[in-house]
């Protein structure tokens, strides 16, 4: 079955339909590529698929394990480059809910965020910078 179908607007935008939920996504080229910027980029939704992905993983994680993490906020920045232009890093900064984790609840969760399906999948070239702020 198809995951999600995409019409182009014209003017550097497209409208991504999910298909099993009607749910729509817009995209906009970037201004610094010609665009608008009035949506996320294809780019920035690359970003922030991975951050996405991390963040639910953990949530798998978080209950199998029995370890709160409702209300962990991440914040992503996409790094590019060009020649030819691409992704070439990705900054995930995650502000963790004031809870007193154990080192084994840290190991657990920072373990899923890594492996999650779409840090696995994204190009080897692409650095993933992960920073977790625990507070106490």
């Amino acid at each position: 079955m198809e995951t999600a179908t995409t019409i182009y607007l014209g003017e550097l935008r497209t409208e991504a339909t999910h298909i099993r939920s009607g749910s729509k996504v817009v995209t906009d080229a970037p201004p610094d590529n010609q665009g608008k910027g009035e949506s996320f980029s294809p780019s920035d939704l690359l970003a922030t698929s991975l951050g996405s992905c991390m963040l639910t993983i953990m949530g798998i994680a978080s209950r199998t394990h029995g370890i709160q993490m409702d209300g962990t906020k991440i914040s992503v920045t996409k790094i590019m480059v060009s020649n030819p232009r691409r992704v070439s890093e990705v900054h995930i900064t995650f502000d963790m809910p004031e809870i007193n984790y154990s080192e084994k609840e840290k190991s657990i969760l920072e373990n899923a965020a890594r492996t999650c399906p779409v840090a696995l999948s994204v190009h080897p070239d692409i650095k993933q910078v992960l920073t977790f702020n625990y507070k106490k």
